[in-house]
């Protein structure tokens, strides 16, 4: 097991990315953020890009030195906006062209990185209902699907020559201050949150410091190929809710009916994002060694509205 000193780190300004900076400064390490080009001559070591234009400052590459790990993160948001046709080709090639500039410039530098752990999500899975997944389960169908397995194949080709890459199948990150959670403490604080249809579906959370300690984990150990990042008791959206409801101590009576989210935000939307049924399991990362701190619903929750 190796130590890692110096990451390169892309989404560093990110939800995920944000709190995972944080802690790898606070072990010691080195941060290299890649960052867009700006006005302003960034301070510290950065790399500047600009996947959508396929640019990579090269000067910058070659002050970083080169990385012990490099952690890609970026990509736009899945949930920001409804999925017209040019959302979907946004989200699609924030993910794909980003990956394949980044794994092509790491290739170029004289001493890139041996490791990279790439982002990628459960929506790999699609929506199964019932069905237990973990990292040995099949594709699923839809959008997401799609944008994950061409998301991974953007950074298939990074593994040559000895180079370790590890697919990090992030699930719902829970935090007051990202992700869902996020948009949906307003309304359940004003009482008027609830179930999401017949709230049957099964999320597979995770708070957002196993999130960050998974990454360290996948990084320290270089795990490779997927590997889920998710906690290991996925729950049913009507329990999720009621268990939110009351750690803030209010009512979650107002069912939300499916056709109302389809009118919402696209049908597209609504069913392959906040109605998908995904019961995913972290085989890999348990069978590591990994220890979540936050492992059941009620933890996570309590966890998220106090960070």
């Amino acid at each position: 097991m190796g130590v890692v000193v110096r990451v390169g780190i892309t989404g560093a300004s990110g939800f995920i990315g944000t709190a995972l900076v944080a802690a790898l400064r606070e072990r010691g390490d080195i941060v290299v953020p890649f960052v867009r080009p700006t006005g302003a001559t960034p301070e510290g070591l950065v790399v500047r890009w600009d996947p959508s234009r396929g640019l990579v400052d090269e000067d910058d590459l070659r002050r970083a030195g080169g990385f012990d790990a490099v952690v890609h993160l970026a990509g736009a948001g899945i949930a920001d906006k409804r999925w017209s046709p040019e959302r979907k080709r946004v989200i699609l090639a924030s993910r794909t062209e980003s990956t394949s500039l980044l794994v092509s410039a790491l290739q170029r530098m004289p001493s890139g990185s041996g490791f990279l752990a790439s982002g990628s999500a459960i929506g790999y899975y699609g929506s199964r209902g019932d069905e237990v997944l973990d990292e040995a389960s099949s594709r699923g169908n839809g959008f997401l699907a799609d944008v994950c397995v061409q998301w991974e194949q953007s950074a298939a080709p990074f593994v040559r020559d000895g180079a370790q890459l590890a697919l990090v199948r992030t699930g719902i990150v829970m935090s007051r201050d990202g992700g869902a959670l996020k948009k949906q403490l307003p309304l359940f604080r004003l009482g008027v949150g609830g179930p999401l249809s017949n709230g049957q579906q099964w999320l597979s959370p995770i708070s957002l410091r196993d999130e960050v300690r998974a990454i360290l984990w996948i990084l320290d150990r270089q795990l490779t190929g997927p590997v889920n990042l998710v906690a290991p008791e996925p729950v049913k959206n009507h329990i999720f809710t009621k268990l939110l409801a009351n750690e803030i101590h209010r009512p979650a009576f107002a069912r939300v009916p499916a056709f109302a989210l389809k009118i919402a935000l696209g049908t597209e939307l609504a069913s392959q994002a906040v109605l998908a049924s995904q019961r995913v399991l972290p085989r890999i990362l348990m069978e590591s060694g990994f220890t979540f701190q936050n492992t059941s619903s009620e933890a996570i929750i309590s966890r998220a509205l106090r960070s």
